[in-house]
């Protein structure tokens, strides 16, 4: 994605990568998972329209530009998708590991602000329950596995599908707003905030913007020959 990146072919975000994948690459594979040991798969063309639906549901929930999004869960597609989502109306991804103590989310989420969290499952759910009242700013969770959360309190809980729906019905009241936010996305605009471990204090929360995600890429690729899939399909 930098300036210098050939395969971003001057595009600024992630978001603007993801819809040239889905003109250019419309029916190849951009994302697998094995469920139950069948392998699904998802087109650039269906993750694209999986991405945007919960966007709108995220502008359907009232996400700002600028709010935070806490993302808590295991290596799979749905979180790439959020993490994409939530750049797309202007908000930014502090990604979480699925393991962490809920101290320890309470402290990341706190710090940063988060507003929403988009969690895997139950496990998940309960840590961020348990500490609710230590977050400031926290409003809103949404979980993706809805086994056992059917008798939770669903005022500010809700399924990731569910979230999807109703961006889907909201389409012709968010879409021309979508449109406008990643549009204003530019090198400067902020890709994702991550924590490091703290391993020797508390964990601190590193800023990353489009142009210095796409000079990481950019170095990676120089070192190691493989593919990327945002930025070459």
């Amino acid at each position: 994605m930098a300036q210098s990146s050939p395969a971003a072919e001057g595009l600024a975000s992630i978001p603007a990568l993801l819809q040239r994948n889905a003109k250019q690459f419309a029916d190849r594979p951009a994302y697998r998972e094995k469920e139950f040991g069948i392998w699904q798969c998802w087109t650039w063309a269906e993750a694209e329209k999986e991405i945007e639906a919960l966007a709108l549901g995220l502008l359907n929930l009232g996400v700002d530009e600028g709010d935070f999004v806490a993302i808590i869960g295991r290596n799979r597609p749905h979180f790439y998708w959020s993490m994409v989502a939530a750049q797309s109306v202007g908000a930014i991804p502090v990604p979480l590991y699925q393991d962490a103590a809920a101290e320890e989310m309470a402290y990341v989420m706190d710090h940063c602000g988060a507003r929403f969290a988009i969690v895997q499952d139950q496990e998940q759910v309960d840590k961020v329950i348990d500490v609710q009242d230590q977050l400031t700013q926290f409003e809103h969770m949404i979980y993706i596995d809805p086994r056992g959360l059917r008798k939770y309190d669903h005022h500010k809980l809700h399924q990731f599908s569910h979230v999807q729906e109703q961006g889907r019905a909201a389409y012709d009241e968010f879409i021309t707003d979508l449109k406008a936010r990643r549009e204003k996305l530019d090198y400067d605009s902020i890709c994702v905030m991550l924590y490091t471990s703290g391993t020797t204090g508390k964990p601190k929360g590193v800023v990353l913007s489009n142009r210095q995600i796409g000079a990481l890429e950019s170095l990676r690729s120089a070192t190691t020959p493989r593919r990327c899939g945002v930025c070459h399909g």
